[in-house]
C-alpha cells in the first residue's frame, strides 16, 4: 500500500487539498495517474483527520484493507485528540502504525507550520497553504506526490 499523507492544524484546508487532488467529498475510490505511469493508482482517499473524525490507526488501516486499493490518501492532524489522545494519537503515531502494517509512505505534505515532529525525505512542508489559493497549494502537493 502507498500512502500519501497531508498533515496540518486545524484550518490549514488539509480537507479542501484532498477534495482538490480526488475530487472525493467524504470517502471513496478514485484512479489517479502517477507521472509517467501507465497504469493509475486505485486510491483510497478519505477526506478530515483522522483523529477528528475519530479514526484510530487500527481501525484506519482495517477501513483502507476493505476498499481494495493500492494506494491512500489521507489527513492526520499533528497532535492527538484531545480528548481521546490514547485511541486518536499524534501523526507520528498514525505514520508508525501503518508502516507496521507494512504501507510505504510515499510522501507527506505538511500545510502550515506544524508538522507533528514527523521527519521524513519525502516531506515538503507548505508553509503558506493556509493563505495560498486553494488551487495553487493543490497544484503544489500534486507535484510532491508526483500525480498527474
Amino acid at each position: 500500500m502507498d500512502a500519501y499523507i497531508v498533515i496540518g492544524n486545524p484550518n490549514t484546508r488539509k480537507a479542501s487539498v484532498v477534495r482538490s487532488l480526488s475530487g472525493c467529498f467524504n470517502r471513496s475510490v478514485r484512479d489517479i495517474l502517477a507521472l509517467g505511469g501507465k497504469q493509475p493508482l486505485r486510491l483510497y482517499a478519505r477526506v478530515g483527520s483522522l483523529q477528528d473524525t475519530k479514526a484510530g490507526p487500527e481501525d484506519f488501516v482495517a477501513e483502507v484493507a476493505r476498499a481494495r486499493c493500492n494506494a491512500l490518501l489521507c489527513c492526520l492532524a499533528p497532535t492527538a485528540n484531545p480528548d481521546h489522545a490514547d485511541r486518536y494519537p499524534d501523526a507520528p503515531a498514525y505514520l508508525e502504525a501503518f508502516k507496521a502494517a507494512g504501507w510505504r509512505i510515499r510522501a507527506i505534505a505538511v500545510l502550515g507550520q506544524n508538522g507533528g515532529g514527523v521527519r521524513s525525505p519525502n516531506l515538503l512542508q507548505f508553509a503558506q497553504a493556509p493563505t495560498a489559493p486553494i488551487n495553487q497549494t493543490a497544484r503544489a502537493v500534486r507535484a510532491h506526490f508526483g500525480w498527474e
